[in-house]
């Protein structure tokens, strides 16, 4: 690290102890602004990374609900507002049992250059709780939903912060959360919340966006490469949305899909998955992988062991933070993969990209891999702002081309800061610049 950079680092870990994501983000961000500050020292000068670390405000609230039972359950909410220089604060929801400040914190952190690369006039934030919707029913899901908003809603609105979807939060949690909000407020203010029903103010492209775009990204890799996905062997995480629609782009643009995962295991179907089959099971019937394989000749369920073991050319993980480590990544380089976009948030540890870049690995880290979703839901943002309804065509062209553009800044980036075909300093510094010189601007606020 930088040694006027060092400083920063011990500073954000002595007021932010025992957050350990966050500190990882902070960190990979940090170790690539070396030549930044080099050339920029007006950035040191108005302390703007330091400004930049520390979340604009936290919001920690209690969640108490009733249970289908009878019983009084209770949960803790958080949304963090990280960074507003560039546009409203702009994240995702999570309810997972793991959620706790520092993983909110390093989405929110992550979210403020993953949204800038988009070229977006939106800001950084996260929220969340740490309420597991598993096995949980419609009407608890609803009473949960319902208490997290009567609380959330007086810190948000479409100028103030726009909430969507992340694990565990999806179509029917959002369509509870927006209900309350506009019972609570009397204004049917669709800007407030993205990733609603195609019915009721929601945008075309959103459910498959994080996906399509992660695709999208790894295919102007392969493309700057002189290759493409065509006949490529490609391996997914997960088996949620963005699994899903990254396995069906990457099918589109000619490549074989030959596993995913869950929490369970994973499946592994050399014939390549039936998307079908697979949408059926996760997002229908709600079940686990093993229901697949049991339905698919071609397919084995694998209970024990890591989805990183199949062979591939392209490796997509989309599950969460910190899935492939770098035993997993050796594995991935033995077995002859060139290429891994991340569709996740930082799904892979600093160990795991150390291996990428050592063996030659293109490496495309999630700030700018899986910006897709985000841009989309700033193009969902515009269409409720005008009142308007885009094309499924339409709103695909225009992800593509935010998608390409991320690609060639990062590239331009980092051959301009010394670091040629490093996505990872690329996005990380152009990602940076922006909201930066948006912050000089503003004053010191």
């Amino acid at each position: 690290m930088n040694p006027t950079l060092q400083p920063v680092f011990d500073e954000i870990l002595a007021r932010n102890p025992g957050e350990a994501e966050f500190h990882q983000a902070t960190r990979e961000l940090l170790d690539s602004l070396g030549p930044v500050v080099a050339r920029h020292p007006e950035y040191t000068d108005a302390a703007i990374i330091r400004r930049v670390c520390e979340p604009e405000r936290q919001i920690i609230f209690r969640v108490p609900w009733v249970d289908d039972a009878g019983q009084v359950q209770l949960n803790r909410g958080f949304r963090v507002e990280f960074n507003s220089a560039l546009g409203p604060y702009k994240g995702g929801l999570r309810f997972h049992p793991s959620v706790y400040l520092g993983i909110v914190k390093f989405l929110g952190f992550e979210q403020i250059f993953k949204n800038a690369l988009t070229g977006m006039p939106i800001g950084g934030g996260k929220g969340g709780s740490d309420f597991d919707p598993k096995g949980r029913s419609d009407a608890e899901v609803m009473r949960f939903c319902q208490s997290f908003m009567t609380e959330l809603y007086r810190h948000i609105g479409e100028y103030t912060d726009v909430p969507a979807g992340d694990i565990g939060v999806g179509g029917r949690e959002i369509g509870y959360l927006f209900g309350q909000y506009k019972r609570i407020t009397n204004r049917y203010e669709s800007g407030v919340l993205t990733g609603k029903g195609i019915g009721w103010g929601g945008s075309l492209v959103r459910t498959e966006a994080t996906g399509y775009g992660t695709v999208y990204f790894a295919n102007e890799i392969l493309k700057a490469r002189g290759s493409s996905f065509e006949g490529k062997t490609v391996i997914v995480s997960g088996s949620g949305n963005v699994a899903i629609y990254a396995a069906e782009k990457a099918i589109e643009l000619g490549a074989t899909v030959v596993a995913c995962s869950d929490s369970s295991g994973y499946v592994v179907d050399e014939k390549g998955l039936d998307l079908d089959l697979l949408k059926e099971v996760k997002e229908v019937r709600r079940e686990r992988l093993s229901s697949y394989a049991e339905a698919r000749e071609s397919a084995r369920f694998v209970a024990d062991g890591r989805v990183w073991d199949v062979a591939c050319d392209i490796a997509l993980p989309c599950a969460t933070q910190n899935e492939l480590d770098g035993d997993d990544a050796l594995t991935l380089v033995r077995n002859g993969c060139t290429v891994v976009a991340e569709g996740a948030n930082m799904p892979c540890t600093p160990e795991a990209v150390k291996v990428f870049a050592d063996a030659g690995v293109a490496f495309a880290p999630g700030k700018a891999a899986n910006a897709g979703g985000v841009a989309t839901s700033a193009l969902e943002m515009q269409q409720n702002a005008s009142r308007d309804s885009w094309s499924f065509a339409h709103t695909e062209a225009r992800l593509e081309e935010i998608m390409v553009g991320i690609h060639a800044r990062c590239l331009e980036t980092a051959e301009t800061y010394g670091a040629p075909g490093n996505y990872v300093a690329g996005a990380n510094i152009a990602g940076f610049i922006q909201v930066a010189d948006a912050m000089l601007a503003l004053g010191v606020i």
